[in-house]
């Protein structure tokens, strides 16, 4: 964005700047096809993992993902935690 819209575009008020840069955001996510998406777009892209169902073979899904199981809620005991984890 920086290096496409920010620097080399002129925003003359707030309002200007907000029109800009959504559609620019709009172009970048519903009309340009990623190659790292497999030449989809993100919209797109977004779409056939959620038909698919197919999230956690995405590896920044898998980054996300909890490294362990939230604590109990309303549980304040150490104790309580570690009997139970």
């Amino acid at each position: 964005m920086r290096d496409e819209l920010l620097n080399e575009t002129l925003f003359f008020e707030l309002d200007d700047a907000r029109a800009k840069i959504a559609n620019w955001v709009a172009d970048y996510n519903f009309q340009r096809p990623h190659s790292s998406l497999k030449y989809l777009t993100p919209a797109a892209y977004a779409a056939h993992l959620t038909a698919t169902d197919d999230r956690l073979r995405n590896p920044d899904q898998l980054r996300r993902s909890s490294v362990a199981p939230p604590a109990l809620l309303g549980v304040k005991n150490p104790e309580t935690l570690t009997a139970t984890g």
